[in-house]
């Protein structure tokens, strides 16, 4: 949705590019607060534990914001994008203005997935579900009133609904979670647990989605130095977007394992579906790529212009497997989670980043052995292969 409003606004190329650029910076930034989902689907079993995960929350969440402010608001922003990132010179400027509107993003975030964890401990995953929906209703609204209006930059209207779109989610969970909480929650009894255990179970997994997020600005960086970058990173953030949309359902997948593996008959019917949602999830790619889906998609609903649309179509192949590599990881990290064997899922990622940083760096230093967009998705399938390899190494005593 943003992508395609994107298309439709003054600029898209650059637009768009600074788009993506940020919309990296930023998951990198709030990226500790996301294994707070997995953490309280695992923790908050009762009111002593949930306390003590609320206090963690809370200090995470207001250091990043304030690192998030640093780098919206300071010169460490143009030393990041300039100097790191090597981003091309016309979207360094549009990207501070997303960046400097995105400061609540890693607040929200936090609150959000920590109550949505509690949800789900609770049997109340459908509630997510429903929270997911607001975000998504709330960011429809504002990307149609940035078209309608033709008044604002791309950047402008992007930033501000996303922004808007994980504040009112976060808002409309909490206020969902509040009957769980002064219920079930304060009723439940469970085993007495200290703050230090709180954190000794979520550092070796706080900083695993930091580690595998620095791929996004690896990415941004590398696509910067191969050739056309300012098509390149204008058509990035479509197909990173499609890609996304397509292992969703698997990414989802480790708190499902992690509030179930429990359950009576649980590790063989976890065991049944995975097999049969990475089969599911592996088809879509190669129908896209082999129909006129992927035209429909790319032209007529994002937008792109055909050039750009042929560039996006040749990559997508390099992404078939994506999907079922991610659903079998984040079982295998699933089954580590819940048996608190948490330090393999920071190894896992840390081969996923160190296999993307080598790839592209081969690649950069031949520059005409592959197109940027190919390199970028080839790298992703090569790291995501080796992550959960490593995850299915290290869970097989469980």
């Amino acid at each position: 949705m943003v992508c395609a409003t994107l298309t439709k606004l003054a600029e898209p190329d650059i637009h768009t590019g600074a788009y993506g650029m940020i919309f990296g910076m930023a998951l990198v930034v709030e990226s500790p607060v996301i294994m707070l989902l997995t953490a309280s689907t695992a923790l908050s079993r009762d009111w002593n534990s949930y306390q003590k995960l609320w206090r963690l929350m809370t200090w995470l969440s207001l250091a990043l914001t304030l690192i998030h402010t640093a780098i919206a608001f300071t010169p460490l922003y143009d030393w990041l994008v300039a100097q790191i990132i090597k981003a091309p010179e016309d979207i360094i400027e549009p990207g501070r203005i997303g960046m400097q509107i995105m400061t609540p993003w890693t607040w929200a975030i936090a609150h959000r997935r920590f109550h949505q964890g509690v949800l789900i401990r609770f049997g109340h995953a459908e509630t997510v579900g429903w929270g997911t929906g607001v975000r998504l209703v709330t960011d429809a609204i504002l990307l149609g009133i940035g078209v309608w209006l033709q008044k604002y930059a791309g950047i402008v209207v992007a930033a501000t609904a996303v922004a808007t779109g994980v504040i009112a989610e976060a808002i409309y969970i909490r206020l969902k979670v509040q009957k769980i909480l002064h219920g079930k929650l304060k009723e439940a009894e469970g085993p007495a647990i200290t703050m230090r255990e709180v954190i000794i179970f979520y550092l070796p997994i706080a900083f695993a989605p930091t580690i595998g997020l620095l791929g996004q600005p690896i990415l941004t960086s590398g696509l910067s130095q191969l050739k056309l970058p300012t098509l390149t990173l204008a058509v990035w953030p479509a197909i990173n977007s499609l890609i996304f949309i397509l292992r969703s359902a698997g990414i989802a997948f480790t708190e499902v394992v992690v509030a179930l593996m429990d359950k009576p008959d649980g590790p063989r019917q976890l065991r049944r579906f995975v097999i049969w949602l990475s089969i599911g999830l592996s088809v879509p790619i190669p129908l896209l790529c082999a129909t006129p889906l992927i035209d429909v998609w790319l032209i007529d609903v994002i937008g792109l212009r055909p050039e750009l649309a042929e560039m996006g179509k040749a990559c997508l192949l390099f992404a078939i497997l994506m999907p079922a590599v991610t659903t079998w990881g984040c079982y295998f990290e699933g089954k580590l989670i819940h048996a608190k064997h948490n330090r393999p899922v920071t190894e896992a990622v840390v081969f996923y980043t160190v296999s993307l940083f080598t790839f592209l760096s081969i690649i950069i230093s031949y520059r005409e052995t592959m197109p940027g967009l190919n390199a970028a998705v080839c790298a992703m399938t090569i790291g995501g292969f080796l992550q959960t390899s490593w995850l299915w190494w290290r869970s097989r005593r469980l």
